[in-house]
């Protein structure tokens, strides 16, 4: 343990990054489940409905990298603040676009909110820099666990404000704002040390393509992008599939809420999961658990299948999104943080653009029903999870027979 990683500091920073996982988190389900909604009120052609949705992750996929450099020049509260501005102006262009009634300035805004996402995706790495090796995999977890209260408080605030004025969802988007003004002071109490400059002759670690030809870096890359791409697929989605199929925008938002409880609550014990059974178990265990939200999806259109499939969505990418960062973060050195990092993101949400981009075609312009649109979703699974499956025992069965790079 070096003298930066603490147990005190560590624990302090992790309940730092908990709460604003809480606070500013909640912005996400907030966005994600109107999002779709306010897209197809505005959208020339109904196929692209998720197309807001999509423009968020491509945004975050356009910062992964960029703020992940940044935070490793001048230190995470820097990064982390960019996002916050990111987030705030993103509502403020939503909210402009939802009054204009403009689909474009709509989708330039959701590009905005993107940047907070990039920035939201790295509190989970801030949260080991000062832990041991031993806390690691757990303070990812607490620290992804505090997305239970923003998955408690985001649907809320969008029941109580996506009516609120007269225009649909604008209210929501004022919320939005709110939320990131509020929450930025969060990080006047994060003590993350800036990384060192390092000297001219100092190890700059393996460049991207070396990090990439690493097995154990491919296979948590892979496994990270397959679980969230399919998270989002289903996610995106569900609110025009559950307002499709003849229930209210209210429905929608509570499978949204209880898909984003599955999503963090197991956060609490996923971390002691890894450190007894070892991240590839538990990644396989997540895999399982989107095939099975898969199949409830493919079993009907009941409110209740609704509720089951999103809720086994949920726990499949908590269990395949923590283990995957846990094996990528147990995988690289110090100087190539950043980079490694960085590289991870922006693969992971380029393959969580194209899911949602493909949510919105499948679900609005695949059948002539919103039941046909959902079952094509849910098929459209399945290679993804096989993608996965067959990297992680790749993975697995490799140290039989040659070392991991």
């Amino acid at each position: 343990m070096t003298a930066a990683a603490t147990p005190v500091r560590a624990r302090r920073n992790v309940a730092v990054l908990v709460a604003a996982q809480a606070i500013l988190g909640s912005q996400m389900p907030m966005i994600f489940t109107i999002g779709g909604l306010a897209g197809q009120s505005l959208a020339p052609n109904p196929c692209f409905a998720t197309l807001p949705i999509s423009l968020i992750v491509l945004g975050s996929m356009l910062a992964a990298q960029p703020l992940s450099s940044l935070m490793q020049r001048v230190g995470r509260r820097a990064g982390f603040l960019v996002g916050v501005t990111g987030g705030a102006m993103g509502g403020a262009i939503g909210a402009a676009g939802l009054y204009t009634q403009s689909f474009w300035l709509f989708l330039l805004g959701s590009l905005f909110t993107g940047i907070y996402m990039a920035a939201q995706n790295f509190y989970r790495f801030a949260a080991t820099d000062t832990a041991s090796e031993e806390f690691r995999p757990k303070a990812i977890s607490y620290v992804l666990a505090g997305g239970l209260a923003a998955a408690l408080i985001g649907p809320q605030i969008v029941k109580l404000t996506a009516e609120a004025f007269v225009v649909p969802f604008l209210g929501t988007y004022a919320a939005v704002i709110a939320v990131n003004l509020v929450g930025a002071s969060v990080f006047l109490f994060l003590d993350i040390p800036r990384p060192p400059k390092p000297d001219a002759d100092a190890p700059r670690g393996r460049s991207v393509p070396q990090l990439l030809a690493s097995p154990r870096i491919a296979v948590a890359v892979i496994c990270a992008m397959v679980s969230y791409a399919l998270m989002n697929l289903m996610m995106t989605s569900t609110p025009l599939a559950v307002v499709g199929c003849g229930f209210t925008t209210g429905s929608a938002a509570d499978v949204v809420s209880a898909h984003v409880i599955a999503m963090f609550a197991p956060s609490f014990f996923t971390g002691h999961l890894i450190a007894r059974f070892g991240a590839p178990r538990i990644v396989g265990a997540g895999l399982v658990c989107l095939a099975a939200a898969s199949a409830t999806g493919l079993a009907g259109v009941d409110l209740e299948n609704f509720f089951g499939a999103l809720v086994l969505l949920g726990l499949g990418w908590n269990f395949g999104f923590i283990g995957a960062t846990s094996m990528l973060a147990a995988a690289h050195t110090l100087e190539e943080r950043g980079r490694a990092q960085g590289m991870n993101d922006v693969i992971v949400f380029g393959g969580v653009t194209m899911a949602s981009l493909a949510s919105g075609g499948l679900m609005n312009c695949s059948g002539g029903t919103a039941q046909e649109g959902w079952a094509a979703v849910n098929l459209a699974m399945a290679p993804l999870i096989c993608l996965a499956a067959a990297a992680l025992l790749w993975g697995v069965m490799r140290p039989r027979t040659a070392p991991q790079g």
